[in-house]
This record gives C-alpha cells, structure tokens and sequence, in this order.
C-alpha cells in the first residue's frame, strides 16, 4: 500500500513530523510517498531516513516540487519488530552538554563587539578540556557556519574534535546561505527539539 502525505507548503518540521506519524501505522510491505516543495525539506526527510535505517528515494518533478519515497528496510524492519508496544520514557543521555547559538552576536549592545565576542567564545570553546557534544545554530546563528564566516576556522576544528555541528536549514534557506554551508550538516527543528530535551546541559552564549 502507497501512503500519501502532501507537505507543500509546509514549514519545517511539519513535513518530517507528519511523515513520522504515517511510518508509525505502516505496515512492513508499505511505503510513503512525500511531496515537498524545496530542497531542505528533501534533506530533512532523507536524514530521517537514514537515521531510520529507511530505503529513500527522491526527484524533482517540477518547479518547487519534489518527491521523497520512504519504504521499510530488513534493517529498519529488525528494529521496528524489536521495539516494545509501548514507547518507554524519553531520557537525557549522559553528559550530553549541547551549545545553542540563535546570534551570530553575543550579548546585546554593539553588534561589532557582539560578533567579536561569539568569534572569542568559540576560539575558547576549542582551547577546553571537555568538549561539547554538539553545537545547534539557528535564526542568526546560522551565519556562523556558511562560507566567509569568521568564526569557521573554530566550527571546522571543533568538528575535527568530535563536536556535531548542526544548523537549522529553514534558517540558511531564509538567510539565502542554503548552498553555503561550509561546516556540519543541515538539522530541522523538531531534531533541534530532540537534542535540547536529551541534553543533560544546555549552554547558550
């Protein structure tokens, strides 16, 4: 059986949420077709897939349309059947310290001393003993990891340090930095919703 979930026109992260609920009901021979009408969404659902251990394809059919197929996967099949009927309590996991950047300024006041100061703060955060697990950058903290950013060099060798970069892609495409991004990978906001529930610190500059 093909189920059908039209998300044109939806923001971010409808399009993942309501794809989530269809493959919740789905039987293991089913699949979902998605329409989504821009590219961030395409990713969005391809990382989900693949977080999922799902079988993805997707195409452009036309101008601002685009179509993601979902379908069960033996591996996906294996985890779901291991799944217990009822889901258990959601838990933070140990020592999860996430760093939330929604400014490509810290503080408020003057924006030249701002970015120095976000600039100052990342160098610092690269010089610490004990690393974050991953750093989220949303609204206008998504400047910071798209090319020319000033502080690329510190995103680029936290990465290397083990540090997840994540940034909202609603953001980037908002910003026009969409095909900029120079570090880390593209998130949506109900995963930014996840990491924030399960971290066990959370540290906003």
């Amino acid at each position: 059986m093909n189920h059908m979930v039209d998300a044109r026109g939806k923001q971010c992260p409808i399009p993942v949420v309501e794809t989530k609920k269809v493959l919740a009901q789905m039987n293991q021979e089913d699949q979902v077709t998605v329409w989504v009408d821009n590219e961030i969404a395409v990713q969005n659902l391809s990382k989900m897939a693949g977080q999922k251990n799902l079988q993805c394809e997707s195409k452009q059919l036309a101008d601002n349309h685009y179509e993601v197929v979902l379908a069960f996967s033996p591996a996906a099949l294996n985890q779901k059947a291991e799944q217990a009927p009822v889901a258990a309590p959601k838990v933070a996991v140990p020592d999860k310290t996430v760093v939330v950047i929604s400014s490509n300024t810290m503080g408020n006041g003057d924006d030249v001393l701002g970015a120095s100061l976000m600039k100052s703060f990342l160098y610092a955060l690269t010089e610490q003993d004990v690393l974050p697990a991953m750093i989220l950058l949303y609204n206008g903290g998504a400047k910071l990891s798209a090319q020319q950013s000033p502080a690329l060099e510190d995103l680029k060798l936290l990465q290397e340090q083990g540090v997840e970069i994540l940034t909202c892609g609603a953001c980037l495409n908002h910003y026009g930095l969409t095909e900029q991004l120079a570090v880390g990978s593209v998130t949506n906001m109900y995963s930014i919703v996840e990491h924030m529930m399960q971290a066990t610190k959370i540290i906003r500059p």
